[in-house]
């Protein structure tokens, strides 16, 4: 799909990109989601990707901040049982292997007191976050504990697990499962998806095209749709 058609597309399909600044009121308000920054997604292509590496650089600036500023933070990481597929996709992020260990300028996360690590085997972080004896819910119960009103969501991919968390926490918000949640926002430059362009896809059995800038897009408009804000800057301040 070529540029002009997804630049089309854009202006049919627009999304509303404001900007975030967050000062020293946030504490204790404010709360950041990173969604599957593994090395599974991030590190293992072969082929140099700019809209991940941007997200990861991004994802590491703001998680950085949020710590130095004692902000509660949940990182949610992809992990799989080796014999336990997430159909439809091919077998990733297998429990016990690298790819489902944070990237390397991330894993200082897991020794830090502010931060609170999930594994999830499944593509929507919400779900993946109850625990399949008791039914608790250890994201509700972080939001709860933390009093968190605004979520900053970050991570990958745009358009499958990200979406799908974002319009679960939405969900649970409206139906007051989340108080005291009351936004929930999307940091597109922190955020990204795969590429799969159509001549590839078709060289594959049962596998369907993904172009990356496009899903991307599609990913951040649906999200807005069901009641996020999407941001394409983040500051901090006074």
């Amino acid at each position: 799909m070529g540029s002009p058609t997804i630049d089309l597309l854009k202006m049919e399909l627009p999304v509303e990109e404001g900007r975030l600044h967050l000062n020293g009121d946030g504490v204790k308000t404010t709360g950041l989601v990173l969604i599957d920054v593994v090395n599974g997604f991030c590190t293992a292509p072969k082929v140099a990707d700019m809209q991940i590496s941007e997200m990861v650089e991004e994802s590491v600036r703001i998680a950085r901040l949020f710590c130095e500023k004692k902000w509660p933070v949940f990182a949610f990481l992809d992990t799989h049982h080796p014999d336990i597929p997430e159909h439809p996709y091919p077998p990733h992020c297998i429990l016990g292997t690298d790819e489902a260990n944070l990237v390397p300028a991330l894993q200082w996360l897991e020794n830090d007191p502010n931060a609170t690590l999930r594994r999830k085997d499944c593509i929507d972080g919400f779900l993946g976050s109850i625990d399949k004896h008791d039914g608790s819910n250890v994201f509700v119960d972080w939001v709860r504990n933390n009093d968190i009103k605004l979520l900053l969501v970050v991570g990958i991919c745009t358009d499958i697990c990200v979406l799908d968390f974002v319009s679960s926490a939405l969900s649970a918000r409206n139906r007051g499962f989340l108080s005291p949640l009351e936004d929930v926002v999307v940091y597109s430059r922190a955020c990204a998806t795969y590429d799969l362009p159509l001549h590839i896809a078709n060289t594959l059995k049962d596998t369907i095209a993904h172009p990356q800038e496009l899903m991307h897009h599609i990913g951040l408009y649906m999200a807005q749709g069901r009641g996020a804000k999407v941001v394409s800057e983040v500051s901090f301040g006074a």
